[in-house]
């Protein structure tokens, strides 16, 4: 198995590859349009062809990099099946293993932070990983205000399912905002702070509420909410600033 954690600055997004060395196919778990070109060369000099990329979520704050990877290189995209995307070859659902080469990541359903939210579970062959998407973070969980947010919902997928995982499983999130790179069950059952041990729903629910009223919404959610349904293409509204990544040229 070949794992590399890639990182786009911008959104301070983590997309995860995960490669197969006996079969060399890859997937890259929430790809960043502004990084497509970066992540297909990572991809290519570990000897790997992209086979698949997979999204946790539809995402808010960044536009996915999924149809451009297919443009470039034919990658297949997977998508919850509940966001029923006609552009997705792959339709995730818990219980039914998505397949790259002879590596296999377990959906699991999620919702809070989107209606539809998956985490991925993947057996590796040293130590359990999760990748968390946005229902957890390092110390802190995805937002619950908009796009279908849901704070009881989230509060019952991190209790009921993600905490139940064995405390040494690793957690790689989609984001960071302070530098951290990974965290573990047992460290966010201990330290997080609006989702530890003995932190009830109705506290985490205020906690929820007090976030919508200090922070202000995505800066890119008007154009990459619509973007994101439609796997990553870029609306007419994207602004000029944003716009440079939409453009697809072939790579030698």
């Amino acid at each position: 198995m070949i794992f590399r954690q890639l990182f786009e600055p911008i959104s301070c997004t983590y997309s995860y590859l995960i490669g197969c060395q006996e079969t060399g196919e890859a997937a890259l778990i929430d790809p960043v349009i502004d990084m497509a070109e970066r992540d297909l060369e990572v991809v290519r000099a570990l000897g790997l062809r992209l086979a698949l990329t997979v999204e946790t979520h539809i995402h808010a704050d960044h536009l996915t990099g999924a149809r451009k990877l297919k443009a470039l290189a034919g990658s297949r995209i997977a998508v919850p099946v509940a966001d029923q995307l006609p552009c997705a070859d792959v339709q995730m659902r818990e219980g039914e293993p998505v397949t790259v080469g002879r590596l296999q990541l377990q959906p699991l359903a999620t919702p809070g932070h989107t209606a539809n939210h998956h985490c991925l579970v993947f057996d590796s062959p040293v130590q359990q990983l999760l990748f968390s998407g946005d229902a957890l973070l390092i110390e802190a969980c995805g937002r619950t205000d908009f796009q279908s947010g849901d704070a009881h919902a989230l509060y019952h997928s991190v209790h009921h399912k993600l905490f139940r995982l064995p405390g040494e499983t690793l957690v790689y999130p989609c984001h960071d905002y302070e530098g951290r790179f990974v965290s573990s069950i047992a460290q966010e059952r201990a330290r997080n702070p609006r989702l530890r041990d003995g932190i009830d729903e109705l506290r985490f629910i205020e906690i929820m509420n007090d976030l919508k009223l200090k922070l202000p919404y995505p800066k890119k959610m008007e154009f990459s909410v619509p973007g994101n349904l439609m796997c990553g293409i870029c609306p007419d509204h994207v602004p000029p600033e944003y716009r440079a990544p939409c453009d697809i040229r072939e790579q030698g």
